[in-house]
């Protein structure tokens, strides 16, 4: 097989990363449209990602934020987006650059993408390519971190209640430090 020397998958995860920069710059200048609302995961350990000490204790290596109901002063720039959030009835404020974001999932419509953090350690990553969340009635989207290549995501034992969506809910709900897979029928409307 051929050399990548144009190296497909960088651009394709920067295309797709500019995806979610539009969606964010969009929902920041006109708010949330209709039913949709985001679940973003970064790894907190990604330069440039500035949050408060008590949730970086709290999530070492990653983090998924809801952009639903909660959540005020959102800005985004050519690199990052920065907003407003509670947690636990803390308010806190988080900096998140692109390169940091490890997946992205609107469950009104069912779409997601998952990317490869450069620049930091992890013995599980999958490989560079982003990859789009299937869309089939019985797939599951990862919407954390990734498992070794090639290896199908587990079903969680018990999908938390759609709900309990909230940045608050989301935070309290998360293992500390630990990944969660996270299946599509959590968000089907039923």
């Amino acid at each position: 097989m051929a050399t990548d020397l144009i190296r497909y998958d960088l651009l394709a995860q920067d295309a797709l990363r500019g995806v979610v920069r539009r969606v964010l710059t969009d929902a920041a200048r006109d708010g949330l449209p209709g039913d949709h609302h985001f679940y973003v995961t970064f790894d907190t350990r990604a330069p440039g990602v500035r949050l408060s000490n008590r949730m970086r204790e709290k999530y070492p290596q990653e983090m998924t934020v809801v952009l639903q109901h909660q959540y005020w002063d959102l800005i985004v720039t050519e690199h990052t987006f920065e907003v407003g959030l509670s947690f636990g009835g803390i308010p806190e404020r988080l900096l998140v650059p692109f390169e940091g974001v490890k997946g992205f999932f609107d469950p009104s419509v069912q779409f997601g993408l998952q990317f490869e953090v450069a620049g930091v350690e992890d013995e599980q990553s999958a490989g560079p390519a982003p990859r789009a969340v299937p869309q089939s009635g019985d797939s599951e989207a990862k919407v954390s971190t990734p498992a070794k290549a090639g290896s199908a995501p587990k079903a969680p034992a018990k999908a938390p209640a759609v709900e309990a969506a909230t940045p608050d809910a989301a935070a309290s709900e998360a293992p500390a430090g630990g990944a969660e897979v996270v299946s599509l029928d959590k968000f089907r409307k039923k």
